[in-house]
């Protein structure tokens, strides 16, 4: 952690809604005028896309068992870790972009499921925003979340994220049921090891559970909305959290326990922006004050 050069990370698994964070506080950044660099936990996988699908063929005429962008053998995780070490030393670091689609692609002149070359962080930023599915991520060669000043979780319940994983998958990549199902079941010992654990080292957690009956979610016609959702909001340490005043802003919501909140499910975006907003003057007062 550095008071200087603090950082912000995000974790969730692959669909789980970190790009929508992502958004809610690129919005905070613009109102609060902090100037921020934002990472993308993509940019940390080890393979471009055509390698990855060489990879997978690999292993599959091996017959091994798991391999997927969960575990530390298609990651980046020393680097990473270096970034977020480098940067609270120094405000600097070196990252890069994976081109997800065409529209990423087309200003670098490269092919989409590639990566640009790496670059040094321009100098001058506020703070790092990390996005991706390691930002908390502990193994015995790196320790990647002592470096965050704010580890944000966010993962629905499992049903659910399979279900915007199979909508997601099909709709917008092509996939059929039976490789989605396939993914799922390769990657679920990565997701248990290095996934599932970091949800114990994060500062708060968001978990949305839906109010409709997601028990198969291999036949499920559509994803459940938010409005058809409850937010299961969790503080590890609730010291310093106004809860009578997060009660009063986020209509129709009840604490569950000492230190969590659960309110309806489309009022995330609302929930971040009054949680984070006095975190985030926090992080940039103590910044002030280092200087």
């Amino acid at each position: 952690m550095s008071s200087a050069h603090p950082i912000i990370a995000i974790t969730g698994s692959s669909g789980a809604g970190t790009t929508t964070v992502t958004h809610t506080f690129q919005q905070i950044f613009r109102r609060e005028q902090v100037t921020a660099i934002i990472v993308e936990g993509d940019a940390f996988h080890r393979y471009d896309r055509a390698e990855m699908q060489a990879k997978l063929a690999e292993i599959q005429q091996r017959r091994e068992k798991h391999f997927s962008h969960f575990g530390p053998e298609v990651n980046l995780f020393e680097e990473l870790e270096e970034l977020f070490r480098g940067y609270g030393e120094s405000g600097g670091g070196r990252v890069r972009k994976y081109l997800h689609n065409d529209e990423e692609a087309r200003p670098y002149g490269q092919r989409p499921g590639t990566f640009t070359p790496w670059e040094d962080i321009p100098a001058g930023s506020d703070l790092l925003f990390y996005e991706g599915l390691h930002g908390a991520v502990v193994t015995d060669a790196v320790d990647v979340a002592k470096h965050a000043d704010l580890l944000i979780g966010v993962v629905p319940i499992i049903n659910l994220e399979w279900i915007q994983k199979l909508h997601r998958d099909k709709k917008v990549r092509g996939y059929s049921q039976e490789a989605i199902v396939d993914t799922i079941l390769r990657r679920m010992p990565d997701y248990v090891n290095y996934i599932v654990p970091q949800f114990s080292r994060t500062h708060v957690n968001f978990q949305r559970v839906p109010t409709v009956d997601t028990s198969n979610p291999f036949i499920a016609r559509d994803v459940p909305s938010p409005d058809e959702s409850m937010l299961v909001i969790r503080f590890r340490n609730p010291r310093g959290i106004d809860f009578p005043y997060l009660l009063s802003m986020l209509h129709d919501s009840f604490m569950s326990r000492p230190n969590t909140i659960v309110c309806p499910g489309g009022k995330m975006p609302l929930a971040m922006q009054l949680i984070f907003t006095p975190m985030i003057w926090q992080l940039i007062d103590r910044k002030k004050r280092a200087r």
